[in-house]
């Protein structure tokens, strides 16, 4: 065999190692879903959004709630008998207002139970998403976030001071149609959040947990931890399973970079390990 022949063989191995290894590392998350689902009796369903390099050249797609995320929990959720319970993962920065609604309706409309497994962060459309659960798990530093809308680059309800704080001859056309809508996402927003806490908390506090999370009182990227989300009223533990965890593990940051985070991937403990004698060469 020459040169050139061993330099096509390594080629073709080169290019084929990323989606090799995507493939195994899709069928280690499917095997465990299948292990979680039976030990828990339920549909799980994972929606966890990452950098992930699948293309050819390499880059990195930033990841949010889309169109497609939404068709393809609505297709779960069919598939999911009435009498089965459904599990989701949910890790996201948030994403479009109309994919995450139309999640939230159908998981709140399904019979079964409904668990939302939040292991790091679930902010805006995710918590949306999450409100609509019977109970939301969150370990103990997760995060969720304000549901306030966005319209362009600004917050909804930062739009609407403009209006409070200047006279109306002042603004420019633009602006004002930027208010209106804001006015029309932010009642929007309220009114889907109302909907999805009313029988978990009544219709008045419901209400008043809605205009808290829309209405910007925090900024759009205010994490709120599982103090501040018990307070507010939500159904949430923090009775994590392990299996959560693993199955995080399995979905990797891109690698073409160094970490910016490292460690010995090992439990660690006060207490002295025994260790047998050890023979050297």
């Amino acid at each position: 065999m020459d040169f050139l022949s061993l330099l096509w063989i390594f080629v073709i191995i080169s290019s084929l190692q990323p989606i090799i290894r995507q493939k195994i590392l899709e069928m280690e998350r499917l095997r465990l879903l299948e292990r979680l689902e039976q030990r828990r009796g339920s549909r799980v369903i994972a929606l966890i959004h990452r950098q992930e390099t699948l293309s050819l050249l390499g880059f990195p797609l930033v990841r949010y709630i889309t169109i497609e995320d939404s068709e393809a929990v609505l297709r779960a959720i069919k598939m999911t008998d009435k009498e089965v319970p459904i599990d989701l993962i949910l890790h996201t920065p948030g994403g479009l207002v109309l994919a995450a609604e139309q999640i939230a309706c159908a998981l709140q409309k399904h019979p079964a139970k409904v668990t939302v497994f939040v292991p790091h962060y679930a902010m805006s459309g995710g918590t949306l998403i999450a409100l609509a659960a019977d109970e939301i798990v969150m370990d103990e530093n997760a995060v969720l976030g304000p549901v306030d809308p966005q319209v362009g680059q600004h917050p909804a309800a930062s739009i609407l001071k403009v209006l409070e704080r200047k006279p109306i001859a002042e603004i420019d056309d633009e602006t004002i149609v930027m208010a209106d809508i804001a006015e029309k996402a932010i009642r929007q927003v309220q009114a889907t959040v109302t909907e999805l806490l009313r029988d978990k908390m009544g219709a008045e506090r419901a209400e008043q947990v809605a205009r808290t999370l829309s209405s910007g009182v925090w900024t759009h990227d205010y994490p709120i931890n599982v103090r501040e989300a018990q307070e507010l009223g939500l159904p949430v533990s923090t009775e994590m399973p392990q299996e959560i965890y693993r199955i995080m593990a399995l979905y990797p940051q891109t690698a073409q970079r160094r970490p910016s985070v490292e460690y010995i991937p090992s439990p660690r403990s006060r207490e002295p390990e025994r260790t047998q004698p050890r023979a050297y060469v």
